[in-house]
């Protein structure tokens, strides 16, 4: 995977942080996602969005870990 980009879409994001499509969308309805940019039809996540959000998880309570 091409660590010089600023952005990734939704399927580079779940593989690099192995998570399923269908649980990112999840995590974007209930407000824990990782901030992301709509571009054209596309949604991308910034490297820096992706930081703040591992970061955010590692601090998270316990229920807002768990994989639905």
């Amino acid at each position: 995977m091409d660590d010089e980009r600023d952005a990734y879409g939704v399927e580079e994001f779940c593989k690099r942080h192995a998570i399923s499509r269908a649980y990112l969308y999840l995590l974007w309805k209930r407000g824990d996602g990782p901030r992301f940019m709509q571009v054209g039809g596309r949604r991308l996540i910034s490297k820096e969005a992706a930081t703040d959000w591992r970061k955010a998880m590692e601090h998270a309570p316990a229920h807002q870990c768990v994989a639905a």
